[in-house]
C-alpha cells in the first residue's frame, strides 16, 4: 500500500483533523483487518472492503474487544456514528496510508447502524431491550 509508517500516517492526519484520538485510528485500522478476514477469502488478491462491511467488522472488533464499554471509549475517542469511521479512513487515504478504489466515497460510510444502539443494547438485559424493540416499532 504504502512506505510511510502507521504511526506517521496517524500523526499527519491528526495535524489536518484533530477531531480524533490516536488510538481510534488503530482501532479502525484494525477492524479494517477484521473486516477483510470476513468478507473476503485471504488467498484473494484484493482484500478491498465496502464502508458497510468495514463498519460491521468494527461493530464484531468493539464489542469483542470493550464489551460494555464500547460505548464510553467511542465517544472519547470521538467516534459516534458510521461517518466518523470514514473521516478516519479518507484522513489515511489523504496521507498516503491506505488506498482507494473508483468509485469509494465517504457516504458509504453513511446510515448503517446508530451507533448508541448497536453498542449498548448487547448488554442491557433481555427485558430491557424487549421494552426498546417494543417501543421503537
Amino acid at each position: 500500500m504504502t512506505s510511510i509508517s502507521f504511526a506517521d500516517a496517524v500523526r499527519r492526519s491528526i495535524q489536518n483533523d484533530p477531531r480524533y484520538h490516536p488510538a481510534a485510528y488503530e482501532l479502525v485500522r484494525d477492524s479494517l483487518h477484521i473486516a477483510a478476514k470476513k468478507f473476503r477469502d485471504e488467498s484473494a488478491d484484493d482484500q478491498h472492503v465496502s464502508g458497510q462491511e468495514l463498519l460491521a467488522g468494527f461493530r464484531d472488533h468493539v464489542l469483542s474487544e470493550y464489551g460494555p464499554m464500547s460505548s464510553i471509549i467511542l465517544d472519547q475517542w470521538g467516534l459516534q456514528r458510521g461517518e466518523d469511521v470514514g473521516n478516519i479512513v479518507y484522513n489515511l487515504i489523504a496521507v498516503g496510508y491506505f488506498g482507494k478504489n473508483d468509485g469509494d466515497s465517504l457516504e458509504d460510510f453513511s446510515g448503517g447502524y446508530e451507533f448508541a444502539t448497536a453498542f449498548s443494547e448487547p448488554f442491557l438485559p433481555s427485558s430491557a431491550r424487549a421494552t426498546r424493540a417494543s417501543s421503537s416499532s
